[in-house]
């Protein structure tokens, strides 16, 4: 899909919203996002109503891919092949199928061979 820069993990929209400096390089990009993220976001527990309108807006201002045939057996494939979490194989499925790379923290992504990883070194304060 054109005008897609990179598909977020849900970590890299969580450092957008508490503005970590490791995503100054991503503030301009257009983001994609799996149906996971949207689910992950918006069912913390606890949420507050400020969080769940920002993360909301976030959402909204992505462009959420649905959990097709393809990206489904690309997350079958994943899984039994790395035995990566089921959450984390749809989005890591999300971004190979839709050939996107994928913004994360998460180093667990790393053995995907097929995925382009641009993997966050977030600042700890």
């Amino acid at each position: 899909m054109s005008g897609i820069d990179y598909i977020a993990d849900t970590n890299a929209l969580l450092y957008i919203f508490k503005k970590n400096p490791c995503m100054k390089p991503y503030l301009d990009c257009r983001f994609g996002i799996s149906v996971v993220t949207d689910i992950e976001l918006l069912s913390f527990p606890n949420i507050t109503d400020e969080e769940e309108d920002a993360f909301s807006k976030m959402i909204d201002d992505s462009i959420e891919f649905p959990l097709d045939i393809f990206t489904k057996n690309r997350a079958i494939q994943i899984r039994r092949t790395y035995g990566t979490k089921l959450p984390d194989a749809i989005v890591a499925a999300t971004a190979i199928e839709n050939k996107l790379p994928l913004v994360t923290a998460d180093k667990g992504f790393k053995k995907i061979k097929e995925l382009d990883l641009q993997l966050l070194e977030p600042k700890i304060s």
